[in-house]
């Protein structure tokens, strides 16, 4: 299997119920729409919501990390934190972010389908 070179930026945020969870979800993917989807490299945003209800992940995926830091240096950030502000005020009930540092990561190793080892 071939491992992914592509560059990721991982969003993470605590809320309090699937109904927060559901609006956060709505929020982001319009900001994405709206501020992201169009530059050159962006690939997808996919979002992870937790089964308990408490936790929200938005992934967004880079062809590279070029890509990524020239949407960084080229893209209207105070219009985009703005909109996500207002996204964050908006909601019913809280989201907290939970990243520690700078989101971004790239995928240095995979394991996918294959048969069982038996290996001792």
């Amino acid at each position: 299997m071939a491992i992914d070179d592509g560059f990721y930026s991982i969003i993470d945020y605590t809320v309090d119920g699937v109904d927060t969870q559901k609006e956060l979800v709505a929020a982001f993917a319009e900001i994405q729409e709206r501020w992201v989807r169009f530059y050159p490299g962006y690939r997808s945003a996919r979002f992870h919501v937790s089964t308990d209800g408490t936790r929200v992940y938005n992934i967004v995926h880079w062809a590279s990390e070029a890509d990524y830091r020239n949407f960084v240096e080229t893209s209207d950030t105070e219009g985009r934190m703005a909109a996500i502000t207002e996204a964050l005020r908006s909601l019913s009930g809280t989201a907290e972010p939970r990243m520690s540092g700078i989101p971004t990561y790239t995928v240095t190793a995979e394991v996918g389908p294959g048969p069982q080892r038996l290996d001792p």
